[in-house]
């Protein structure tokens, strides 16, 4: 049932002349839900500017949350919903904070049974149900946009380059490689070459658990792509099961160095270059 112009100033009326009992009945009930995760300053604060919303939206004729008259309500609704998806609450605490207020106006109605009463609650009700759908929904992108970030911010963690020697860049890769990571790996990598002028990589997987054809394909492509920069690549990390398993797959590598360890691969670019390894003689005792 939706919130005609007369029910919508009733209700302004109720929040505008009960604010103080209404405010404490709603801050208590929504306290309850959070369990003590925010302050109970904040949570007031955030309360009394949700009713202070709710009282002008309704004052100004608004009958449903889309209306322009509930434009600093959305606002309110959409603070909320950011903030508490930052802050780690779920979706459910954040949507209490606002259906609370239905609680907090049935108190306030009291004793007052008559139907026509109970035909303005349910569609004030209404009213604050799509306010808390609305809270609900950008809550959800908020989040998604979150964990979204998060994921990025992490598939950049797990794919570093380091210089391990003047004119030597290694990417230890870690765990499964995918189309998206391969990408991040190939961008990352070649900027790198720019930035350091080195013209040897190596492409260390020891820490991948399997290569398949299609993490052959990414690691070849990320080869051929430095290689189109001036750079040449030594795949690093070829252990037993792994060099069976490429074999049995028919899988190639052509010319493409590699190598059993990290460092035997650092130990064959040096041997390239004009640096000696030597090993130190212990000094005698």
């Amino acid at each position: 049932m939706p919130l005609s112009p007369d029910e919508a100033s009733r209700f302004a009326d109720l929040l505008k002349g009960h604010a103080e009992k209404l405010a404490t009945r709603w801050t208590d009930s929504v306290a309850t839900s959070l369990r003590g995760r925010l302050s109970s300053a904040e949570l007031q604060r955030q309360t009394g500017d949700l009713q202070k919303a709710f009282q002008q939206a309704l004052a100004g004729g608004a009958v449903d949350v889309t209306d322009d008259a509930a434009a600093e309500l959305r606002a309110q609704l959409a603070e909320i919903s950011n903030s508490r998806a930052r802050q780690g609450f779920n979706a459910t605490e954040t949507a209490v904070s606002v259906y609370a207020l239905k609680d907090a106006m049935l108190e306030i109605l009291g004793e007052q049974s008559d139907v026509a009463t109970l035909r303005d609650y349910v569609a004030f009700s209404t009213f604050v149900d799509r306010a808390a759908l609305f809270t609900f929904d950008n809550y959800v992108r908020v989040r998604e946009a979150l964990i979204a970030d998060q994921a990025e911010q992490l598939l950049e963690l797990s794919t570093p380059v380091v210089k391990l020697w003047e004119g030597v860049v290694a990417v230890p890769l870690v765990g499964t490689l995918d189309s998206a990571r391969a990408q991040v790996v190939m961008e990352r990598l070649l900027q790198t070459l720019v930035d350091t002028g080195s013209p040897y990589a190596i492409i260390d997987i020891t820490g991948v658990p399997a290569v398949d054809t299609q993490v052959a394909q990414h690691i070849l492509k990320t080869v051929v792509a430095a290689r189109l920069m001036g750079a040449d690549c030594i795949i690093s990390g070829i252990r037993p099961q792994i060099a069976q398993t490429i074999v049995a797959l028919g899988i190639e590598f052509g010319d493409i160095a590699t190598k059993a360890s990290l460092a035997d691969a650092l130990r064959y670019v040096l041997g390239k270059t004009s640096y000696r390894v030597v090993a130190a003689k212990r000094p005698e005792r």
